[in-house]
């Protein structure tokens, strides 16, 4: 199970430190969801989720705030006999003193932040979302070509960056080469590249390429939806390639169904010019439309009516 650490958390965010706990680089998030701790400042601590990140917003403060110093210490205590994670301030709210020194008593980290509660959690879900969403790495090319992110796998060799070259040329965009790091993202495949290679290709024979500097930023993204992988391999005689495109193929990653393309690699063929066409007919198919089986379909109509015809004579 994937999971961030408490101190990456702080950083990411850029959230201001009130009490570290000792073991704060130990502490690990594995799941996204937040708490608010409304009812349990009100004396209610059934299905307390005290395993979430505790968020404190304006609501709960001023609740707090308004309670007899007495009431408030008793509730302050009992939230923090719990094994929560941590506890997240909104808005640069003061922290009461009793929340303070039962932190200190039970280890229990408080961190604070300027924005509001709404913008924080919104923060801390979609952040979370990410970090913790299953992942796996792939040697390839992921490229945008007409909207769509086309992820170019192959053995070493077979043309896959030089393909993505061409395509940079044509006004399409790079998104990772060599290495793409995948992540799911509820419905949908994500892919990025590695921050230490961003931007850059190696090409055989001339070497590492700045992309972004050689083409400008228009020709490069950060990340991309993973919406059809294509399988560049040396053309093999003894094969038998799709050429009517009925049978669709698919591929698993991280549990879900891509389309799939498999399309041989010799001298003579443009490479890049397919991709962009297999990008077109991916985006057809989309949107409910298929060359082979509107083909397909005028075949089958002419056949009958030849049969028709021949039976009337």
């Amino acid at each position: 199970m994937n999971y961030i650490t408490l101190d990456k958390l702080v950083e990411d965010l850029n959230l201001e430190i009130i009490y570290a706990s000792d073991d704060i680089s130990q502490v690990k998030i594995n799941k996204s969801d937040v708490n608010r701790p409304g009812l349990q400042m009100a004396g209610y601590f059934e299905h307390f989720a005290f395993e979430r990140l505790q968020v404190i917003g304006t609501v709960e403060w001023y609740y707090s705030n308004s309670l007899e110093e007495k009431i408030r210490v008793e509730r302050m205590r009992k939230i923090f006999s719990y094994p929560i994670p941590a506890v997240i301030i909104s808005r640069g709210l003061p922290v009461f003193p009793e929340m303070l020194q039962f932190a200190k008593e039970k280890n229990v980290s408080i961190f604070r932040t300027g924005i509001s509660t709404t913008k924080l959690i919104n923060v801390l879900i979609n952040h979370l979302d990410y970090v913790l969403a299953p992942e796996m790495t792939v040697h390839g090319v992921l490229v945008e070509v007409y909207g769509l992110g086309i992820l170019l796998m192959g053995q070493s060799g077979v043309g896959k960056s030089e393909t993505a070259l061409e395509l940079i040329k044509r006004g399409h965009r790079l998104i990772a080469d060599d290495i793409v790091e995948i992540k799911r993202m509820e419905d949908e495949i994500r892919g990025v590249c590695p921050e230490i290679i961003r931007h850059f290709m190696e090409i055989r024979g001339i070497g590492i390429l700045d992309i972004e500097r050689l083409y400008g930023v228009g020709s490069v993204k950060s990340w991309g939806f993973i919406d059809l992988v294509i399988q560049l391999e040396y053309w093999d005689e003894n094969k038998e390639y799709d050429r009517v495109g009925l049978d669709e193929d698919y591929t698993e990653i991280l549990g879900k169904k891509i389309p799939k393309l498999v399309i041989p690699v010799r001298p003579g063929r443009n490479t890049a010019t397919i991709v962009e066409v297999a990008a077109r007919n991916t985006r057809q198919k989309l949107l409910g439309y298929s060359a082979a089986r509107e083909m397909d379909k005028r075949v089958k109509s002419e056949i009958e009516r030849r049969k028709k015809e021949t039976q009337g004579h």
